[in-house]
């Protein structure tokens, strides 16, 4: 096990912030600070502070790009937006682009300079690609116009985290959803009806996950026990991810080619570390054995989704929404005695580890919303929606009386209206027909509204996974305007490799005693130099900014 004492905080809230002002004035593309804030206040409250309801002076309208989610595609009668304009003389004018394209047109839009005003759901580091074009605000600049996201951050103590999306120019361009504590939400849906009949527990090790398909197998020897969903665009995108947590490394949707070694104190490449290899031989052996269906890689959502549903098989990925709204319901349309819970993360070498970070998807800023005479107004709005209480309950709850009910302290949906199954069977739907709930718009906030809509089943998840050991937050190493160019020449060709070869690898498509070949070949694409880059920022930016 990896030595993983936990780094400090780089730099204070105050100090941060006086890092992004002074930097603001190094960049001659930049205006300066505050001549923009004091042309474009139109709109925008005097003294907007923390606790206070925002409401425009006057009627404004901001453009915005939407993520349509197919479960609660987009209605313009939902009473989100009647009443979001009620409440603060707001109205958004979205761009929708379904959740399915969502990144691949995000990156056409602006790069085509047609990008709104705010862009949302957003995961860093996606927001580097645009900061060198200069298409995206420097966010941080103007976090002075954002009282309620200041105080949370003060407050919850998030300096580490957001130190780790800095840029090396000290500046942030992503406003991150903030969560007071760290959480997990994916992991793993099993069939327990079918653990009862092999009189089995719900496993807790990678070694008891194993040791379950296989009995799963034996039982059932023409079933794959698990397939597996989420693997369009990204092979493996959840499974690969929470296995190679259990082995310290980064794979699946979190991928990403640097990982720091706490025990070597710097940055590895992540595609041929031990932990990634491990990762690797363990689902090789799940294909190998019939134990984990190959196309659980390459299928899509709904073909997975159908083979769990329909008994073909007992394992699937999943998180507490899509447990209530894919699985559970369909499942038990086609066998009423089938029961499936998410069990908590399997542990792997590492231990007893939470892997999870208290930042969530976030907002980036058109760099043409400084030139918009509402722009003070636009960020005071944006406070309040995504970092205020009041917004963020508004954005989760609705409206008290019509969607929930609240004694107390603790929220109630009304009779009829359902969200999460928590009032199954009631006629309206919480998303579906209100637009609340909405992942564009409601994440983040303090653990006690996080599990107001959680199930008894998910606050026992929950309470598992609370138990766990917080993993630390990386360093620091944002390279600078040069760097990242360079960066990106070797980026696309090593991920590709890396993806390419680790599907091989588990398929069986490349034997594993041609590992030290590979990492031949991944060297040979750049991933030496690369690292050598990233420790390199990771050591100017730690000598500039402290440890």
């Amino acid at each position: 096990m990896r030595d993983i004492s936990r780094r400090q905080a780089i730099i204070g809230l105050g100090a941060f912030a006086s890092l992004a002002l002074t930097a603001c004035g190094s960049d001659g593309e930049t205006p300066a600070k505050g001549a923009e804030t004091a042309a474009n206040k139109a709109g925008s409250m005097a003294g907007f502070a923390v606790g206070q309801q925002f409401k425009a002076t006057e009627p404004v309208s901001f453009s915005m790009l939407y993520n349509n989610h197919p479960f609660y595609p987009l209605k313009n009668d939902w009473l989100f937006w009647q009443e979001l304009t009620k409440r603060t003389n707001v109205t958004i004018q979205p761009t929708t682009v379904p959740l399915s394209d969502y990144e691949k047109k995000r990156s056409l839009i602006i790069g085509a300079g047609d990008a709104p005003l705010i862009i949302p759901k957003t995961y860093h580091p996606s927001e580097e690609a645009f900061v060198s074009s200069g298409a995206i605000l420097p966010v941080s600049e103007y976090f002075d116009l954002m009282p309620n996201f200041q105080e949370k951050v003060a407050k919850w103590q998030l300096q580490p985290e957001l130190n780790s999306i800095m840029q090396s120019d000290g500046r942030i361009y992503l406003l991150p959803g903030l969560h007071e504590a760290a959480w997990a939400d994916y992991s793993f849906a099993v069939r327990t009806d079918i653990l009862e009949k092999l009189k089995l527990e719900v496993p807790k090790t990678l070694d008891d996950f194993y040791a379950m398909l296989k009995a799963m197998k034996a039982e059932y020897p023409d079933l794959y026990p698990m397939t597996d969903r989420w693997g369009v665009p990204t092979p493996g995108g959840n499974l690969i991810k929470l296995i190679a947590q259990a082995y310290g490394s980064k794979g699946g949707w979190e991928y990403q080619h640097a990982t720091f070694d706490q025990a070597q104190g710097k940055f590895v490449y992540t595609g041929t570390m031990p932990g990634y290899k491990q990762t690797i031989e363990y689902l090789n052996k799940l294909v190998k054995e019939k134990l984990l269906d190959p196309e659980s890689f390459t299928q899509q959502d709904d073909a997975a989704k159908q083979k769990f549903v329909s008994g073909k098989s007992f394992v699937m990925s999943t998180n507490a929404q899509t447990l209530i709204n894919d699985l559970r319901g369909p499942l038990n349309e086609n066998d009423p005695d089938a029961k499936i819970v998410k069990i908590p993360v399997p542990i792997g070498p590492i231990g007893e580890y939470k892997i999870a970070t208290r930042l969530e998807n976030g907002i980036m800023i058109s760099k043409k919303a400084v030139e918009n005479k509402n722009f003070v107004a636009m960020m005071q709005f944006i406070d309040w929606l995504w970092y205020s209480d009041a917004g963020q309950e508004f954005a989760k709850w609705g409206v008290e009386g019509v969607t929930f009910t609240k004694e107390s302290g603790k929220y109630k949906l009304t009779k009829d209206v359902d969200y999460v199954g928590l009032n199954a069977g009631a006629p309206k739907h919480l998303q579906k027909d209100f637009g609340f709930g909405n992942g564009v718009f409601a994440y983040g906030g303090s653990t006690e509204l996080l599990q107001s809509t959680f199930s008894e089943e998910e606050i026992e998840f929950q309470n598992v996974m609370n138990a766990r050991k917080p993993w630390p937050v990386e360093p620091p190493a944002p390279l600078t305007e040069e760097e990242r160019e360079q960066a990106s020449l070797w980026e696309t060709p090593l991920k590709d490799h890396v993806t390419q070869n680790t599907l091989k690898f588990i398929l069986g498509q490349r034997d594993l005693s041609e590992w030290d070949a590979y990492v031949k070949e991944v060297e040979g694409k750049g991933a030496t130099q690369y690292v050598t880059l990233v420790n390199g920022a990771y050591e100017r930016f730690k000598k500039e900014h402290g440890s």
